[in-house]
């Protein structure tokens, strides 16, 4: 693959309009969403991690921590997801996890899209859970039933959530509703792969950018013109038979 999702937020040459979002989300989503209709959970999906062909092909890469679950009795590490991605419930040691570990992740990553900066860059576990609940308010029983039971839960100080409206001031009301979705802190309430590509932000305008027009790094620009251009070993090489040497096969 050509680039990754990291390198275009992090370019400040790129704009990315709300069907650029659309389309990375869209892609994402649908990618994902045949991992867990094969009982895969991936456990460290963030921009870097999404890598995105010359074309605007996004494909989910890095499958060193992903792991199959369904089982109801299965124990995991809760040491998985890059800290800044990493939902609540495995920041409190949760052993027993599903589909709700990969959706959080996603939300970060859509809200990253919107900021341009990662929305919860925490220092430190600890920091991280503070970071999560100074935007979304401290959990309780009301909110997230048996919060208290999880392995390293530890009581924080009251915070009361932020409306994502008032971070993503910019954002459409149908793109709140999906943050929303991805975001909430109780794992149960988190919507599904399928659940989201089903909300209005996916059938609202604008549709999402065709993967050809979607924009690439002034770095993929520059090497794509020097590939272009042929080398004079090349050009020797190609003459040589009739030309019958194969050139390099691209992927």
């Amino acid at each position: 693959m050509d680039t990754d999702l990291e390198i275009i937020i992090k370019d400040p040459k790129i704009i990315l309009t709300p069907a650029n979002i659309k389309s990375y989300m869209v892609q994402t989503l649908r990618g994902l969403e045949y991992l867990h209709m094969h009982w895969i959970l991936h456990r460290d999906l963030k921009p870097n991690n999404l890598l995105i062909s010359g074309t605007g092909v996004l494909k989910i890469g890095d499958f060193g921590l992903a792991k199959f679950f369904g089982s109801p009795n299965r124990i995991n590490t809760n040491q998985v997801v890059t800290r800044w991605y990493r939902c609540p419930e495995l920041l409190f040691g949760a052993r027993q996890y599903g589909i709700g570990v990969d959706i959080w992740a996603v939300g970060c990553i859509l809200a990253e899209l919107l900021l341009r900066v990662p929305f919860l860059p925490g220092e430190s576990d600890l920091d991280q859970l503070t970071r999560i609940f100074q935007v979304l308010g401290t959990p309780n029983e009301t909110n997230w039933p048996d919060v208290k039971s999880l392995p390293d839960y530890v009581q924080y100080k009251f915070y009361p959530p932020i409306p994502l409206r008032d971070i993503f001031t910019a954002a459409s009301e149908d793109l709140i509703e999906l943050a929303n979705k991805m975001l909430a802190l109780y794992p149960l309430h988190r919507c599904s792969c399928t659940e989201a590509l089903k909300m209005a932000y996916f059938s609202n305008k604008p549709a999402p950018t065709v993967g050809p027009r979607l924009p690439m790094p002034a770095s993929y620009n520059a090497a794509s013109k020097q590939e272009e251009k042929p080398s004079l070993k090349r050009k020797i090489l190609d003459s040589i038979d009739g030309g019958t040497v194969p050139k390099r096969l691209q992927f």
